[in-house]
């Protein structure tokens, strides 16, 4: 580490912890901390995995206090570690999407009064007009889900406007339901955050406007147009869509630069730099696409407890079952979302059932099964049909499917003869094809962002990134490729579970140093080692595999709608 140049602070507010890392204008990593909510909090906020819960109606929401004790906690942990707090230049960070913090009439004037002999918590307990905020697991809201649409006419109109039909944990139903329920709060409420502009405020020491990318996931943002939806102010406001637009605030367009410096308190009590420059804060799925220099044409595949499939384009084509977001560092680039919460849960369960009946290591048997079934499990040509398949084992979002396992075969040539299976097959033929499965929606959904990388291979993602814990999953990764293709390779990258927060970190180098009109991708690609950064799995693309699966997407397309006419979420 050089002893006297520039460090920037990057921050991930996820549901379960607060981590901060510090990196040098080269991108090399400092230092870093974390919180865990529960380990560290969790007896005296009553949470568990981060959140509270309402069963009654579907609610899910975090104490705002929490998150203040958790960033005192953060920054004392990283001055324990002898971080030069004193040399960062420039903060960033992602926050998960969706969630918002409602902050009363006195707001502004606590956060502009915080001195560092107390807390945050201590000193903002009154600078809020709702101690919580709802978190993205919520799914209490289906009757304004059902008035957004019905508002712009259909769910692909609403898509249309704002990147995405209308969903639970979006912030616009969420801030409609709030008003309801709760009209004194809401009327004693002076301004809305999302959980980005939250944790930016709080080190400005001022409210913070939104981010162009984050305030895409609220449902009341008009992307085409690129102001706020007049007809889903006035929903979501009752009819007063003025008095809502006013606790919103101006959204600020531009992903870089400095809102203000740091805070006097964070200069007094941690010895910040008083020049500290604060940036936009974003949502974690738009930092996961930050934290490398992806180039257009690649797609990040995020392999967690629920799979997130991203992609960087600049076409802007929305539909209902997937999401559209500003990028949030590049005007004119769009961030390409599909969120499936049968990712990894699912796959345990398949492999669940193989460790019934067989004993050994818990991936072992499932891997072994997966890598020796051929493709579509079609060991002969001309002989065997194709094997499709759903595995959900909670309600759907893409496609709205409610909870339940369906099997299907078809003609793997060209799809056709396609029928429900109403005996199971060999269980260790489901390890390859819930992979296969969960694959071929990414591919469908995707199949009209992607060209053809290059003279002579068909229309696919150029390089296919791995994050989370499928992506050390050899199985998995063989098979993604398989489907997905990938003309450059599929790759794990190796960043641990601080991807949002190297996205954060990376924003903030850029929001600082950029030259003049040098966008994210320009400045970060020049800094970023792929060496120890990233690690190639699958080589991606195989002639005449990868066409196979292309057989069979169109009778994976009439399979879920089949299935959505008899098992369709309600």
């Amino acid at each position: 580490m050089s002893d006297n140049g520039p460090l920037y602070l990057g921050f991930d507010l996820s549901t379960q912890q607060l981590k901060a890392i510090v990196i040098q204008s080269d991108l090399s990593i400092v230092s870093s901390a974390k919180v865990d909510f529960d380990q560290d909090f969790g007896a005296k906020y009553k949470i568990k995995k981060g959140v509270l819960v309402n069963e009654e109606e579907g609610e899910v929401f975090a104490p705002v206090a929490l998150w203040l004790e958790s960033l005192d906690l953060v920054l004392q942990r990283l001055q324990e570690q002898n971080t030069p707090l004193n040399r960062i230049r420039g903060i960033s960070g992602s926050c998960q999407q969706h969630g918002s913090v409602y902050w009363s009439h006195e707001a502004e004037q606590l956060l502009s009064d915080l001195t560092a002999d107390k807390s945050l918590v201590d000193q903002l307990t009154g600078a809020f007009s709702h101690p919580f905020a709802p978190n993205w697991q919520d799914h209490s809201t289906q009757h304004e889900c059902d008035k957004f649409e019905e508002t712009m006419g259909t769910p692909e109109r609403l898509a249309q406007a704002t990147g995405s039909a209308a969903h639970h944990r979006f912030t616009g139903t969420q801030i409609m339901r709030l008003r309801r329920k709760l009209p004194e709060m809401y009327s004693s409420t002076s301004r809305i955050s999302l959980v980005s502009s939250f944790l930016a405020s709080l080190f400005l020491g001022s409210i913070a406007p939104m981010d162009i990318s984050d305030v895409c996931g609220m449902n009341l943002w008009d992307i085409p147009i690129n102001n706020w939806s007049a007809p889903l102010l006035d929903l979501a406001s009752g009819g007063s869509p003025d008095s809502l637009r006013a606790k919103l605030g101006e959204v600020r367009q531009d992903g870089g630069g400095s809102m203000g410096n740091v805070s006097n308190y964070f200069v007094k009590k941690y010895n910040f730099f008083p020049e500290c420059g604060v940036a936009p804060f974003t949502g974690d799925n738009p930092a996961t696409i930050l934290a490398l220099p992806l180039r257009p044409l690649d797609a990040i595949v995020s392999l967690g407890t629920s799979t997130t499939f991203l992609m960087s384009t600049p076409v802007y084509k929305p539909d209902p079952s997937y999401h559209f977001f500003n990028h949030p560092t590049t005007p004119g680039q769009y961030m390409f979302m599909l969120c499936y919460k049968n990712g990894g849960l699912a796959r345990e369960k398949v492999r669940d059932v193989l460790l019934k009946a067989e004993s050994g290591d818990q991936w072992e048997k499932f891997n072994k099964h997966a890598l020796e079934t051929p493709p579509l499990d079609v060991r002969e040509e001309g002989k065997d049909k194709a094997k499709l398949g759903l595995y959900f084992y909670l309600p759907e979002i893409v496609p709205n499917i409610r909870a339940g396992t369906w099997r299907y075969t078809c003609n793997p040539r060209d799809g056709c003869d396609l029928q429900e299976v109403k005996e199971p097959w060999a269980k260790e033929t489901d390890a390859r094809v819930i992979i296969e499965s969960q694959a071929l929606s990414m591919r469908l959904r995707s199949q009209k962002l992607v060209t053809a990388p290059r003279e002579g291979l068909p229309a696919q993602p150029g390089r296919v990134y791995l994050v989370g814990g499928g992506s050390l999953n050899p199985a998995i990764t063989r098979v993604l490729g398989d489907v997905l293709g990938g003309a450059d390779g599929v790759y794990k990258l190796d960043v641990g579970g601080n991807a949002c927060a190297l996205g954060g970190a990376y924003k903030a180098v850029w929001a600082f140093e950029r030259g003049e009109g040098e966008t994210f991708d320009e400045l970060i690609g020049k800094r970023w080692k792929e060496e120890g950064a990233i690690q190639r799995v699958d080589e991606g693309y195989k002639k005449g595999v990868f066409e196979r699966y292309g057989n069979v997407l169109g009778a994976f397309e009439r399979m879920e709608e089949e299935i959505l006419k008899v098992a369709k979420n309600t």
